[in-house]
């Protein structure tokens, strides 16, 4: 009986260092993974305070906090899954399938140049008058998760691609820790954005001079911190959604004329990094991202006309 029970607890022994060494790799290639993905989730830090912009104060937390479900809900109930059995059933399918979240951003990032630009308007804005406020932010929150569907498709598929050759509870642990860590920074960030104005009003009725100069400062840059974010947030829809487009076109096309304009892009990268020196990979990058941002504004100017010109089709719907 007592060496059957040693037995036992050696044999809990191992199980438990072997699940602390999984638990350790699990970790280690999150944090791998999760700096991998560093600019989609810059990218979708900056979209989401566009979609609470406007609302009453009381409303801001609450269509945070919706927002960030639904986030959580796309990252495991959604993707996750899907990442997995994709990967390992049917790997060939995520390029396309990302390139088609490519195209719904860049699509959705230019019209909002359109609209801004004095182009016609497609569903209700926060500059038109709401007759339903509850339907309203309904429909806003809809379209956050929306759009925070295709950015974090591109985050697991980047996390994705760091841990391909991980088991397969590896490849899950590593997917669930990511999409978890990543929503509540992103969305904590958003929260605490949007409530600055809140704090700064707070702050103006202390009795401290400090207090009531801190407060006036975030009263004042509030408003234009959050317009910033918005033009920032249209931008990274572009940058992405045309960067997911080429990057697709150069793995499904080598060097065929398919794989031409994305071998392009990188050429004049490299021009770019070649010509200035120490500081070469910062431009490289900049320029990079900027003809991705130029290609998806062109390529989501085509979709848009072809979607509401061609096929008239959404001209209610809500961004």
């Amino acid at each position: 009986m007592p060496s059957g029970l040693v037995a036992l607890l050696d044999d809990i022994s191992l199980i438990a260092r072997a699940a602390a060494a999984s638990a350790d790799d699990i970790g280690l290639a999150a944090s791998k993974a999760g700096t991998k993905a560093a600019g989609v989730v810059i990218d979708d830090a900056a979209v989401t305070p566009s979609y609470v912009t406007g609302f009453t104060p009381d409303r801001e937390l609450p269509i945070v906090a919706s927002i960030a479900r639904g986030s959580l809900f796309n990252k495991l109930v959604l993707l996750l899954p899907g990442a997995l059995l994709l990967s390992e059933f049917l790997p060939q399918a995520i390029i396309p399938i990302l390139m088609l979240g490519g195209c719904f951003l860049a699509y959705e990032g230019a019209e909002k140049v359109i609209e801004k630009l004095g182009g016609e308007k497609h569903g209700a804005t926060l500059d038109d008058p709401i007759e339903d406020v509850a339907a309203f932010e309904k429909a806003r929150i809809s379209g956050a998760i929306r759009t925070d569907l295709i950015l974090s498709a591109e985050i697991m598929a980047i996390t994705l691609s760091e841990v391909a050759a991980e088991n397969l509870v590896t490849r899950a642990g590593v997917l669930a820790v990511v999409g978890v860590v990543i929503t509540v920074v992103v969305y904590g960030a958003v929260g605490l954005l949007v409530k600055m104005d809140d704090a700064g009003l707070h702050l103006v009725r202390k009795p401290s001079q400090l207090a009531r100069r801190t407060g006036r400062l975030l009263l004042l840059a509030m408003p234009r911190v959050l317009v910033t974010l918005s033009v920032v947030g249209t931008v990274a829809m572009l940058w992405v959604g045309g960067g997911i487009v080429l990057h697709g076109m150069e793995e499904l096309g080598g060097s065929s004329v398919w794989g031409a304009l994305p071998h392009l892009v990188h050429d004049i990268q490299h021009s770019a990094e070649a010509a200035t020196g120490s500081i070469g990979p910062v431009l490289g990058w900049m320029t990079y991202a900027g003809l991705s941002a130029l290609f998806g504004l062109l390529l989501g100017v085509i979709i848009a006309l072809l979607w509401h010109k061609v096929l008239k089709v959404g001209a209610h719907q809500s961004h």
